[in-house]
């Protein structure tokens, strides 16, 4: 039995269990990769206190590091249910096992979002990848597309430029959304093209990405693009399947799937579970956020456990 568990190893869930360790709670961490979307997506990293810039990577490392010096158990498992008895939280897990505690903090972050065109899922693993950190360099000399025109789409094509010898970002819409600084970086380059109004149609190839067709939305034309890589960018979605039925979630429909918390202390609709990070109905999706959050759950959950044991 253990005083608190916490669902996820990205930045929230990690701040949360170094805090949970200094308040002596009795504390396990599940997660089932470490890092979350801050090692999937965050290529430099400029606006977290006390580094001028760092990548994502680094940043996650310094973290994990820091956790695995502190009193925490971690279990690298996937969480598939989050059940309550009583005052006594059950955390069932893919490999079948059972974990108990009298607090839970959800802090299981975003997964990416698909696009779900054809050849996207079969040829995952083939040429397309939704970690441009963890995939771009096994792209050098080729040519690749990044999908989306978004800040996350014009960081990876940034990255990409390191490695490939071309990058297509394309846009659904008819100019990126990008801020300018980071349009004038992927200019700079000299290898990165920007199609606006085009929508990903399918992705081809026998073996590995050969190429892709997209509709011209302006011309309404289907046109094609031989790229070797199809990087996705086009957002995430909160990890929340797992306490479907137990918590509240945010009724507006394009955040339908975020845990609704009290703003103050990260409190869920059920006493003594709580939630931090992207997986909530915060306003702001920042790392620096993030790691705020997970902490004030540990407090409240302190406060919550002290007011249960006695």
């Amino acid at each position: 039995m253990f005083d608190l568990i916490i669902v996820g190893g990205g930045p929230a869930g990690i701040t949360a269990g170094i805090y949970a360790s200094r308040s002596k709670l009795k504390t396990l961490l599940i997660t089932k990769t470490f890092g979350g979307q801050m090692a999937r997506k965050a290529v430099s990293i400029e606006n977290y206190p006390g580094f001028e810039e760092i990548s994502g990577v680094e940043l996650i490392q310094r973290f994990i590091n820091q956790l695995k010096k502190q009193k925490v158990e971690i279990v690298e498992d996937e969480v598939t249910k989050i059940e309550k008895e009583n005052n006594i939280f059950n955390v069932l897990t893919k490999g079948k096992k059972v974990f108990q505690a009298l607090a839970v903090i959800v802090a299981s972050g975003a997964d990416p979002r698909i696009l779900d065109v054809p050849g996207e899922r079969e040829l995952i693993g083939k040429g397309v990848s939704y970690c441009t950190t963890c995939d771009g360099p096994l792209f050098k000399g080729k040519e690749v597309a990044v999908i989306g025109g978004g800040n996350a789409g014009f960081e990876a094509a940034i990255f990409l430029a390191n490695y490939t010898n071309k990058i297509y970002i394309l846009e659904f819409g008819q100019e990126p959304i990008a801020v300018p600084e980071n349009q004038e970086r992927a200019k700079k380059t000299g290898k990165i093209e920007v199609i606006t109004n085009a929508a990903l149609k399918r992705i081809e190839g026998k073996e590995f990405v050969e190429a892709i067709f997209y509709q011209d939305r302006k011309e309404d034309k289907e046109k094609e693009l031989k790229v070797q890589g199809v990087f996705i960018e086009i957002g995430s979605h909160p990890a929340t399947s797992f306490v479907k039925g137990l918590v509240k979630f945010n009724h507006l429909v394009n955040r339908m799937d975020e845990i609704e918390i009290e703003s103050r202390t990260g409190q869920t609709s059920t006493p003594g579970l709580f939630a931090a990070g992207d997986v909530t109905d915060i306003k702001y999706k920042q790392i620096v956020i993030a790691c705020g959050e997970g902490a004030k759950t540990v407090l409240s959950a302190y406060e919550y456990l002290r007011q249960i044991k006695k």
